[in-house]
């Protein structure tokens, strides 16, 4: 597969989740009348039937990535060349702003509009640090043992730890950059997006640490925790 395609199917597999994250989001709050738990419910289930689908879809392509965090896993562990992993991640920033400002425009909103939902504290940080932990060992580790379950894997993750975390695990640089640009139910303040980065690279970086001692590079991969059978 030619980089270019495989860039390709980074930008619109990002830009679609980015359309499913915030159009989920903007839908789920008008219906919900002000619940927030049943908006909350509906986001989140969006979020993981998108997951699903897109990295079913494009994965054979590019490997659907649609997260810099997950692109930087791949290029320190070697398996990725430097120049595709810029381009990857640029990629991915501008599919997710892409995403965005087309969920804004299937619901009449202005396209442009920066963030006022407050994310900041040493809870919201800790919370994506553990959010984006979970989710790279999750890619790590279902890439290794179960590979044709990681679509199914990481839905399940992200609907979980929307609920788990209190940051409702953003857990990705490219759509936290993003959702700096929406004052939907799904927003964050342009100013606390650093603190969300930061975490979550700080949570990659344990995640590959966790994901190297459990399978030591001279080791080879199983495809079960425990030895098959003898016939």
């Amino acid at each position: 597969m030619t980089l270019a395609r495989r860039l390709l199917a980074e930008f619109v597999g990002t830009a679609m989740l980015l359309a499913v994250v915030v159009g989920s989001g903007i839908m789920a709050s008008r219906l919900s009348q002000g619940n927030d738990g049943v908006a909350l419910l509906a986001n989140a289930a969006a979020t993981a039937g998108g997951l699903y689908m897109l990295i079913s879809v494009f994965g054979p392509i590019s490997g659907a990535h649609f997260n810099p965090a997950v692109t930087l896993a791949f290029l320190l562990k070697r398996q990725m060349p430097g120049n595709a992993a810029l381009a990857y991640i640029a990629m991915q920033v501008c599919g997710a702003i892409a995403g965005t400002l087309l969920a804004h425009a299937m619901f009449d909103l202005p396209l442009l509009q920066p963030g006022t939902h407050a994310r900041t504290g040493g809870a919201q940080w800790l919370s994506e640090a553990v959010a984006t932990y979970g989710l790279l060992l999750t890619v790590l580790l279902g890439v290794r043992h179960r590979p044709a379950m990681v679509p199914a894997l990481v839905a399940a993750y992200i609907f979980a730890a929307y609920w788990f975390t209190a940051s409702t695990s953003f857990a990705n640089p490219a759509v936290t950059l993003a959702r700096s640009l929406t004052q939907t139910f799904a927003g964050i303040r342009p100013a606390d997006v650093g603190g969300f980065v930061v975490s979550q690279l700080a949570g990659t970086l344990l995640a590959l640490v966790t994901a190297a001692w459990l399978h030591p590079a001279r080791e080879p991969a199983q495809t079960s925790p425990t030895p098959a059978p003898t016939p």
